[in-house]
């Protein structure tokens, strides 16, 4: 364009000095003044073309680039330093119960989580995200906070977000293999507003996040403290063969999370959680009343501890965590320091061939508008416990109501449409000790799930 441009300029000068030279002219004094002429004209077209190239590269700044995909729906600047993305899930359930004689439960179908997901970057480093949840009936602000992305191994994050602690609670509750996270979530925090700090190092080999939180009871969140005591949480994670020629062990990822606090409650706020069954039906509480002499409530320290691993290679994924979490409780004038404990393993196998992961399934044949290929088929195994301190009996917990330990078998299968759409089949049977009538075991727990989630 610009050689274009200056052959036109300079054509006129050109046939202009070869006329006057024909016409004896002096040919030196013509031609100096006309290469002046064309060297002042060839400066304005590169100045010209300049001033071009800067509006464009103004107006390419301003200019939105829109689009739709696996991230959600993106608006964002020409060099990607701006970005809005608004992502979002729905789970439909069916929660349907066998053989519950002595505590009948309803069968229902309900929208587990519905979600709509807000997130943003700024200049780069900065980001946002915020995250209502209208399932279960409720109104809840799940997630909402800002986050600094100063270098790959330091960031800051506050609000309210996951506490880094569960190997399967910061797993996203759109890549989980079954309906409902395993028994040992029942004493790992859930969200929490806080303060972290987080990083990783040689290219996600080693990562960690560390924060001051409110703190929450086992398997509980909050939007605001009730007492003055806060909690730290930490977890570090590893993944000792990422960077080695061995595929086979690059899947593997090793961890060790703990929070430690201090925890005083009320008997309106006791400090405490109740314990679920995948079904989220309580299995375990310690005893509620209006004074502390009927009331059960936290009464200082708090300690969890987690040992967690994950190993995927090809189809294959196994995935098992423990956690104990001990805390001092109260109940009149009797104090005692209980000690729970959970354990569990889960194992995936994805019949259709694909990579099993940590962040889902994706097909290699998804099903498409045209309803083209087929999706992928998932199926997966798990066996997980949880045991109550002994010490709970009977002054803190009453043996007819609460059961001493749950024991859950479960089997899925999930299919895998695309990357939006999931169904999910779960039939899960859950053995308790204790928490019947005079002492006797309470009544198996046989339940069938079901799942359909669109996520984008």
């Amino acid at each position: 364009m610009a050689a274009a441009l200056l052959v036109m300029a300079t054509a006129p000068v050109a046939r202009r000095t070869f006329a006057q030279g024909a016409e004896g002219e002096p040919a030196s004094q013509t031609t100096e003044e006309k290469v002046d002429a064309v060297d002042q004209r060839i400066r304005i077209l590169e100045r010209q073309l300049e001033l071009e190239k800067e509006q464009a590269a103004e107006k390419a700044k301003g200019t939105l680039q829109a689009s739709a995909g696996k991230d959600g729906f993106v608006l964002k600047s020409a060099d990607g330093d701006y970005q809005l993305r608004i992502r979002g899930y729905i789970q439909t359930d069916g929660r349907f119960f066998e053989d519950d004689v002595d505590r009948p439960a309803t069968d229902t179908l309900l929208i587990r989580r519905a979600r709509p997901i807000f997130e943003a970057t700024l200049a780069k480093r900065f980001d946002f995200k915020i995250m209502p949840d209208f399932g279960d009936g409720k109104t809840v602000l799940q997630e909402a906070y800002a986050e600094v992305r100063l270098l790959p191994a330091f960031g800051i994050r506050a609000g309210k977000f996951k506490v880094p602690f569960g190997l399967e609670r910061l797993q996203s509750a759109t890549n989980l293999p079954f309906l409902e996270r395993a028994l040992p979530n029942n004493l790992v925090p859930n969200r929490d507003v806080g303060l972290q700090v987080q990083g990783q190092f040689l290219e996600g080999t080693i990562s960690y996040a560390a924060g001051v939180f409110n703190g929450v009871p086992d398997g509980g969140s909050a939007d605001i403290d009730v007492n003055n005591g806060k909690e730290i949480a930490g977890r570090a994670f590893f993944h000792p063969f990422r960077r080695t020629s061995a595929p086979s062990l690059r899947g593997l990822g090793v961890g060790i999370a703990a929070t430690y606090g201090d925890n005083r409650g009320t008997p309106a706020s006791s400090g405490l959680g109740a314990y679920r069954t995948v079904a989220q039906q309580a299995f375990f509480t310690y005893r509620i009343g209006t004074t502390d002499a009927t009331a059960v409530v936290a009464e200082g320290r708090g300690v969890r501890l987690s040992p967690q691993l994950y190993y995927f290679v090809g189809w294959f994924g196994l995935l098992a965590d423990q956690v104990s979490s001990s805390h001092e409780v109260r109940i009149g004038g009797q104090t005692a320091a209980l000690e729970n404990d959970a354990w569990q393993a889960t194992a995936m196998f994805v019949l259709t061939g694909e990579q099993a992961s940590y962040s889902g399934v994706v097909p290699k044949s998804p099903i498409d508008a045209r309803w083209n290929g087929g999706g992928a088929v998932e199926l997966v195994a798990r066996y997980g416990e949880l045991s109550i301190d002994g010490g709970s009996f009977p002054v803190f917990a009453d043996p007819a109501v609460s059961a001493r330990q749950a024991r859950e078998a479960a089997l899925a299968v999930n299919w895998y449409l695309n990357r939006h759409m999931k169904m999910m089949l779960d039939a899960s049977v859950t053995r308790f000790d204790g928490g019947g009538a005079s002492g006797a075991d309470r009544e198996d727990e046989k339940v069938l799930l079901t799942r359909l989630q669109l996520a984008f």
